[in-house]
């Protein structure tokens, strides 16, 4: 049965094309964090129109991630026991053994492990169930669907199907869940320290060996703040059977709030911790947030409700695949073999 307080929360959201929500941070000891660093420019500073110090914290990119591995079990290498059902790629070893899958990997349904094996069974359904697209304007509707059947995580946070197999390289959708975390009034807290070799401090350090001294660049902040936008008028322009919607819209806002309670420490230096809660800036809405746990049961409902609708429909008619985690074994193209390709009674693939 559906809580309440989701029901309701959902249906105001039904006309409005954004959900913008922030939450105020602070570091859990101290008042020092380590920022995401770039190569060639390391951490990312900039000045507001207002004069203010800021610092890019957490990048959109990180945070996608970050919003992905909330609903992993790396214990089990398998989804959170209370997502079961929901559909994604898992990658295995030739031994069988887990790999990665569509919701670890950067990239989710246009990884290399994914679709760049020996194993092309994910490629080859892709481009079965693409191929209407080899040849005019790419219809997001359908994309979207057929996305959501292998991988839901793919169309909340954005897939590019850069191979040029797929409809020439042109099949992407954009983020519907994007997030960053942002410092205000930063100020360097410079500090450093050095790794000691009792044995030969003269040692070659090129080798590992000697006495090293080295510098870093830590920050102090007057106020770091998490920003999440939830894209509702792009995911209503998909069309999705109404259950998936909804899904995907729970599952969001349950990402965002196991994120904020269990995910922020992003780097050793950087242990976050919320302080004032999550709050709605757009659209005005009275009322709290649901709580972690009321979304991740109704993301069970819906699950379980798409289970229903799929039951005894054909392949075609069908909102999630059937079984719904499709396996891969991962094996290089570039890999040698051990036997000569004539001995194993088959040709010699190209590379």
């Amino acid at each position: 049965m559906t809580e309440p307080q989701v029901d309701n929360f959902i249906q105001r959201l039904n006309q409005e094309p954004r959900l913008l929500l922030e939450a105020d941070l602070r570091p859990r000891q101290g008042y020092r964090f380590q920022p995401t660093g770039f190569p060639n420019l390391g951490p990312a500073l900039y000045t507001a129109p207002d004069g203010t110090q800021m610092l890019l914290v957490e990048s959109a990119q990180s945070v996608a991630n970050r919003l992905e591995a909330v609903c992993w079990d790396e214990v089990r290498q398998d989804v959170i026991a209370e997502l079961n059902g929901i559909p994604y790629v898992r990658v295995l070893k030739e031994d069988g053994q887990f790999l990665t899958s569509s919701i670890l990997e950067a990239h989710r349904l246009n990884s290399p492990y994914i679709l760049e094996g020996r194993d092309t069974r994910v490629a080859d359904m892709l481009k079965r169930e693409l191929a209407s697209f080899d040849i005019g304007a790419v219809d997001l509707r359908k994309l979207a669907r057929i996305l959501l059947k292998y991988d839901a995580n793919a169309v909340l946070h954005g897939v590019f199907l850069a191979k040029k197999e797929l409809a020439g390289g042109r099949l992407r959708l954009p983020r519907v869940l994007s997030g960053f975390i942002e410092a205000f009034g930063v100020r360097p807290a410079e500090s450093g320290g050095a790794k000691i070799d009792h044995v030969d401090p003269t040692g070659s350090t090129a080798q590992g060996f000697g006495n090293v001294v080295y510098h870093r660049t830590e920050f102090t902040a007057e106020r770091i703040v998490a920003f999440f936008n939830l894209d509702l008028a792009l995911l209503r322009s998909y069309g999705l059977p109404a259950p998936a919607e909804r899904l995907l819209i729970a599952l969001a806002l349950f990402k965002i709030q196991r994120f904020l309670s269990q995910g922020l420490r992003l780097r050793t230096a950087c242990d976050l911790e919320l302080t004032d809660g999550l709050r709605v800036t757009r659209p005005p809405l009275d009322g709290e947030l649901p709580t972690e746990e009321a979304l991740l049961a109704e993301c069970q409902r819906m699950i379980r409700e798409i289970q229903e609708h799929d039951r005894n429909k054909p392949l075609e008619e069908k909102i999630f695949a059937d079984p719904p985690v499709t396996e891969v074994v991962w094996r290089s193209k570039q890999a040698k073999r051990t036997q000569p390709a004539e001995e194993e009674g088959e040709e010699e693939e190209e590379s």
